[in-house]
């Protein structure tokens, strides 16, 4: 969705408050560059019909670049905001060449051979249920919006193909470009008839149609160039620190991978080519940090609920997409006005979206013995730490210990890493997978194993060229393993 392209923003904007328009230039630029991460995905990364967009996990270090305490001494709110957009550069430009070098020197692809149907459950279901805070919590800041969006989609998609026998994928479709369409409509009736005029100021932000600001502000043609704002300032320390969501991002949008391959019909993804499209996402973020953008890549998780619900797997579809991310991201004034949606109703689209996700992992309960204890306890466990140890560093984040000590380097580290429910679902379910259930041949059968293992290398199923093999025939000069 659009609204991940302008993530970090609104931080930014506070050290140049009087200079609002190289702060949407800014904001045009998170968004400008990702068609062409996304091409780069469905040509040369993947080959799955995924989407490229910001990452959430960035916010953190960002939010300590821009507090940190050598830029508080340029009193020029301006000059302050293009120093730290040039320190915000180099930090994604020193991650970016961290995640190429993980991707393309094939670091990724023997971390994920170790990968079994069993730790691949908890990582793919949290891929889409680690999102849970932007579902319903979002919804529920508008509830007279957001209630009939998730009502209408649902609706449409799943229970008007009863009566529209031969329209199943029609509905499924639409869904979206109706219920929004509809919602959004009855948004902008219950702004104009002034139902929200004595509401909080809170309540009038999340629902009327009229709040967000980015048409006024968004320019109508804009072409960012390389280095905007000057030449990279390069720290170490924050180098390092954005290293963290580029790790995070390579575990979510691996989670990512194996749904969309799950749900394009493909082969499971072969190590080597989730490896390949790691190197493309950390080509993609060398690209935002040259172009002025302040966030990472990671693949839409959104996108791929999108393909469950459409039924539409086409990477095809994916490219022409892209053309319309390049109009929308020059004209600025036009994607503004879709990225202009009240947030309930986009929650109530995440609603439906992320459950698609999270079931593509929950499918792969199918290839292991749920009689096992063993089985059980990595289930359980991991699901539970999953949910639990985020939560107690989101607490830390936003308040509690951390309000009353400083912050370093090493504290930003385990904060990116420990908030996100995908890394450590994972991380947990892959400790227990490989030191419990990798003992004998029965333990191996129980995980899936045995049925797994045939998807390790590439050349192991020859219907992986079909769904995995590069264009042009780079599959030659570039051959995976």
């Amino acid at each position: 969705m659009a609204r991940s392209n302008y993530i970090g923003v609104p931080a930014l904007s506070t050290h140049s408050w009087h200079h609002c328009f190289d702060s949407k230039h800014n904001c045009s630029s998170n968004g400008r560059w990702k068609w062409l991460s996304t091409l780069f995905q469905s040509f040369f990364g993947t080959r799955l019909p995924i989407v490229v967009v910001g990452s959430y996990a960035y916010l953190i270090p960002v939010t300590s670049i821009i507090q940190a305490s050598r830029y508080t001494s340029y009193s020029d709110p301006y000059e302050r905001f293009v120093r730290t957009m040039r320190g915000i550069q180099g930090a994604l430009i020193g991650a970016a060449f961290f995640q190429c070098t993980i991707g393309f020197l094939g670091l990724w692809r023997n971390a994920v051979r170790f990968l079994s149907p069993l730790s691949v459950v908890p990582y793919v279901t949290f891929t889409g249920l680690g999102l849970y805070h932007l579902g319903f919590p979002m919804l529920a800041k508008c509830v007279e919006v957001g209630l009939p969006g998730i009502i209408l989609m649902v609706f449409i998609s799943q229970f008007l193909p009863r009566y529209l026998e031969s329209k199943r994928s029609l509905c499924g479709r639409f869904s979206i470009l109706f219920s929004v369409s509809i919602t959004w409509l009855f948004a902008q009736l219950l702004t104009s008839t002034t139902v929200y005029k004595h509401k909080p100021e809170n309540t009038q932000i999340s629902c009327r149609t009229d709040r967000a600001g980015l048409i006024s502000t968004a320019p109508w043609i804009y072409l960012p160039y390389p280095f905007q704002w000057g030449s990279p300032t390069f720290n170490a320390g924050d180098a390092i620190v954005m290293m963290a969501p580029a790790f995070v991002s390579l575990f979510e949008s691996t989670g990512t991978f194996f749904a969309a391959a799950r749900y394009g019909s493909a082969t499971p993804v072969p190590p080597s080519v989730i490896s390949r499209g790691a190197g493309w996402l950390g080509i993609g973020v060398l690209l935002n940090g040259c172009l002025g953008s302040v966030t990472g890549n990671t693949a839409s998780v959104e996108n791929v609920g999108l393909l469950a619900l459409t039924r539409v797997g086409s990477r095809r579809v994916i490219q022409i997409s892209a053309g319309f991310m390049i109009f929308f991201s020059i004209f600025a004034k036009f994607g503004a006005f879709f990225a202009s949606v009240p947030l309930p109703i986009v929650a109530a689209v995440y609603c439906v979206l992320f459950s698609f996700v999270s079931s593509a992992g929950l499918s792969f309960l199918q290839f292991c013995n749920l009689n096992s204890f063993k089985t059980k306890f990595i289930l359980g466990f991991s699901f539970f730490m999953g949910l639990s140890v985020p939560q107690y560093f989101r607490e830390y984040f936003h308040g509690g210990w951390r309000s009353a000590h400083p912050t370093g380097l090493f504290s930003d580290i385990v904060v990116v890493i420990f908030m996100s429910h995908t890394t450590v679902a994972a991380l947990v379910a892959l400790f227990f997978d490989l030191t419990l259930c990798r003992e004998n041949d029965e333990s191996r059968k129980d995980i899936g194993l045995n049925w797994w293992e045939k998807f390790s290398f590439y050349k192991s199923d020859v219907r992986n060229d079909e769904f995995y093999a590069l264009p042009f025939r780079l599959n030659k000069l570039f051959p995976s393993i």
